[in-house]
């Protein structure tokens, strides 16, 4: 959740010029560029465009913000950067480049479960990037920035399933489906965290102060699986949901799930 006047935002990439955008990524500009050298590096502008994104939030994020950041007009920022489609295409690429290098895991192709590491420290991964930047919750990317680093990310994860009898295809929708299984469950945690909630009662406070008051207008008779249900969640989680333990039930039954399909992929002993 955004923190300008509690704004959501949601952006796009792919949304500027693709001639731009590939020069910006792939540093392409830079290298035909004469003269004397740029005040600032594309990297030095994302890195302010991040940071303004991770404090404020993607709604507090502009041209003009960026400038004031770097202490420079707005019309010397567009000299740099055309714009702020190009801009977000350039910071997403460049907070994939925080992900670690090599190999997700102990991958081991000689280990029939090896792939299961492999794709659980990729979701952990994932979620750790999420949480360092909650912004990243409200960027669509169905035509994703084809930078260095988000290549890079896609050819690195990649790695986690290939050589255990799936299809290209299969190998793109297993990765897509615990990528996607990490946005939808991060959202919970950035909500219930300090940035996304909407007053300073912690989620303990919350539930103690509602608990009483639901007992009085809530009939058992009527809602008995949510009542008993309810109650025993209530009393483990201390709150309405635990993040956490969410992303972590969920993330073993999307491994289980995908093993399934990895088993029946394996040639059957004679």
């Amino acid at each position: 959740m955004t923190r300008d006047n509690d704004r959501v935002t949601t952006e796009y990439t792919g949304g500027g010029d693709p001639r731009r955008s590939m020069e910006l990524l792939w540093g392409l500009q830079e290298r035909g560029r004469r003269g004397p050298k740029p005040r600032f590096s594309v990297a030095e502008i994302a890195r302010a465009a991040i940071e303004i994104a991770d404090t404020e939030g993607l709604a507090a994020l502009s041209m003009r913000r960026v400038a004031d950041r770097l202490g420079i007009t707005a019309m010397s920022l567009y000299t740099y950067v055309p714009g702020k489609a190009e801009l977000l295409d350039v910071m997403l690429d460049t907070v994939c480049s925080e992900l670690p290098d090599g190999d997700p895991g102990e991958r081991d192709h000689a280990d029939g479960d090896g792939w299961r590491v492999a794709l659980e420290r990729i979701a952990r991964d994932n979620r750790a990037l999420y949480l360092r930047h909650p912004w990243l919750l409200h960027v669509v990317t169905s035509r994703p920035p084809l930078g260095p680093h988000l290549i890079a990310k896609y050819d690195r994860e990649l790695r986690a399933v290939d050589g255990i009898g799936l299809t290209d295809v299969e190998m793109d929708l297993v990765l897509q489906l615990v990528l996607d299984y990490v946005h939808g469950s991060v959202r919970a945690a950035v909500e219930s965290g300090p940035t996304g909630r909407q007053n300073e009662m912690s989620d303990a406070q919350w539930w103690e102060s509602y608990a009483p008051l639901l007992e009085k207008v809530l009939d058992p008779d009527r809602y008995p699986l949510a009542v008993r249900v309810g109650a025993a969640a209530g009393e483990e989680y201390g709150a309405a949901v635990d993040p956490d333990r969410s992303f972590e039930f969920g993330l073993q039954r999307v491994l289980d799930g995908i093993a399934v399909l990895v088993r029946s992929r394996a040639p059957e002993e004679s």
